[in-house]
């Protein structure tokens, strides 16, 4: 078996283990552990950390982590936490995708594509406009991986890009009287539609200077 071979049978296998593991772990266990601990800063800082390590091999989005950061310190500690811990989750997936790599099939025409959306815009640029979009975090992160962008522009970039994500959720959940992972929406179209419209304009000039160039 090539090394190619092996890493691919080894990116399937995570992919089967993420899907199993997102089918079987809800966040709701999480969320019991996290109101009975809540008095306890040490303990609770402990369980988010945790949380934000296993979050890409159970599939939860961001936000929800991010409620629970903004649940346990309040939205003014809570929003840096929160944002440090989305972006070193969101390096996982990422890491796996570049030890994975591409090399043939639709996942090498997934990186192709991306080769181009980073020519375009710049790898910075285009992390940036990937976070502010409405797009799930990992599959972005996956697909940055595929394409070669730098890891300083991805952490950069995720950092920046996820800001705006990462406040509505912290303060989300500093204004929850009661944890319910039912009830940790945090995100309203509002949110969705402007940051969707900031993503759209730094995407406007790299579009426009694809488009034009002969």
């Amino acid at each position: 078996m090539t090394e190619f071979v092996r890493r691919q049978a080894v990116g399937l296998a995570v992919l089967a283990g993420v899907a199993a593991a997102s089918l079987l772990a809800g966040p709701d266990r999480l969320f019991e552990t996290a109101r009975a601990v809540a008095d306890r800063p040490a303990a609770f800082g402990a369980l988010l950390a945790g949380a934000y390590l296993v979050r890409p091999l159970f599939a939860w989005p961001t936000s929800l982590v991010a409620v629970l950061a903004g649940y346990g310190f309040g939205p003014v500690a809570g929003f840096p936490i929160a944002l440090a811990g989305t972006t070193a989750s969101a390096c996982l997936p990422f890491l796996a995708a570049r030890y994975v790599g591409a090399d043939s099939g639709l996942i090498a025409r997934l990186g192709d594509s991306a080769d181009r959306f980073f020519a375009a815009t710049g790898d910075l640029r285009g992390m940036v406009i990937s976070r502010l979009l409405p797009a799930p975090s990992d599959p972005v992160s996956a697909t940055a991986g595929l394409s070669g962008v730098s890891p300083s522009a991805f952490v950069a970039g995720t950092a920046v890009g996820e800001i705006p994500w990462t406040a509505a959720a912290v303060l989300a959940g500093g204004s929850l009287e009661r944890l319910v992972a039912s009830g940790a929406s945090a995100v309203g179209w509002e949110l969705v539609a402007a940051a969707g419209a900031v993503g759209v304009a730094l995407l406007a000039g790299p579009a426009y200077r694809a488009v034009a160039a002969p």
